[in-house]
């Protein structure tokens, strides 16, 4: 006997168990790849918020996600015993002119007034050591929220975590209700089965980790590309978002391109070896944010999908929300983040 099934274990789907399992639920997870196989298997783990300004739903669901997180991730550590790799160090962003120091000084100015005291966003003098991204203006802009992870650190860690219940990703299992369906880019396929328009598609995306040992410091966003400093003494950099491509899960020369930035952004990479090349699909709604809430003409059936670029940031958040939904029928899915609102 269950009280929710849920197909799927990548990060939304682990995470939303985990809060399920604490809740006292009975949980069944169903993945016939295991866990972490789609885009949660991935090697870089940026744990971003977005801009403090022109503030909205989305912006403040992440903010509440990206502050849950630490708790989240210590408990799951502490319960399964695996470390998810998770560390709150922080952002550097170099700033290119003067124009952008001036917007970046009335970010400053905003992230007072939109995190409050739970971080700061602040401009400070680029220093002169190993790991500080070049910029060309002299400035940096720091930020404190900023936090990142090891993505298939963490999915074991919940994996492990949830064993400790005795709740495991099972390879198949009976059709039942309630179900909820976090399936990533096949299930943005079968959403969009008989409509008139997608509800989101798969964007290919590639990164790579390097032999480079930064663990505490900040992760940098330089030239369009994340570098993130793992604790395993690995850096991960990434990544590419493809549209069109013809080989999914292979890298190629956009990968190469990425390596090149990273290592003009930050010279202590220079010489990095290059020790792994990923390539993966991610889902990504046609609202550009997570897709939660009941599958439309599905009674008893539930989405969490479209985690894209932020699925590990959005997660903690995620969780609460859909079993709140699920389990008790209380739905605190926030305006833009409804299933209907990718079609």
């Amino acid at each position: 006997m269950t009280d929710i099934t849920i197909r799927g274990a990548g990060v939304f789907g682990l995470s939303i168990a985990w809060a399920c399992v604490q809740r006292g639920a009975r949980v069944r997870i169903v993945d016939p790849h295991g866990p972490g196989a789609g885009s949660s298997g991935g090697i870089v783990g940026a744990l971003a918020p977005h801009v403090p300004e022109n503030w909205n739903p989305k912006k403040a669901f992440q903010l509440d996600s990206l502050l849950m997180a630490e708790d989240f991730w210590r408990t799951v550590a502490t319960v399964g015993g695996v470390d998810p790799g998770y560390a709150r160090t922080g952002r550097l962003q170099p700033v290119a002119d003067d124009p952008a120091l001036a917007l970046a000084r009335r970010r400053a100015g905003t992230a007072k007034d939109l995190w409050a005291d739970h971080a700061r966003w602040e401009i400070v003098t680029a220093q002169d050591t190993a790991w500080a991204p070049v910029s060309p203006s002299g400035w940096l802009i720091r930020d404190t929220l900023s936090a990142h992870m090891h993505p298939r650190r963490a999915c074991a860690a919940l994996v492990a975590a949830l064993a400790a219940h005795n709740v495991w990703v099972e390879p198949e299992a009976p059709q039942d209700m309630p179900t909820l369906w976090a399936t990533g880019v096949t299930g943005l396929h079968d959403l969009s089965a008989g409509r008139p328009r997608p509800a989101g598609t798969g964007v290919k995306g590639q990164a790579a980790l390097l032999e480079h040992d930064a663990r505490g410091q900040p992760q940098v966003f330089a030239g369009g590309v994340h570098i993130i400093p793992h604790l395993d003494g690995t850096t991960a950099i990434g990544s590419t978002s493809e549209r069109d491509f013809t080989a999914p899960h292979t890298t190629d020369a956009g990968l190469d391109a990425v390596i090149d930035a990273a290592r003009a952004a930050v010279p202590a990479l220079r010489d990095a070896k290059i020790i792994h090349r990923w390539a993966g699909m991610r889902p990504r709604a046609r609202s550009r944010a997570p897709m939660l809430g009941a599958w439309p003409g599905r009674p008893g059936h539930f989405i969490a999908n479209g985690g894209f670029k932020i699925g590990f940031g959005m997660a903690p958040k995620v969780a609460e929300v859909m079993a709140n939904l699920a389990l008790d029928g209380h739905d605190t899915i926030p305006d833009g983040f409804r299933v209907e609102d990718s079609f």
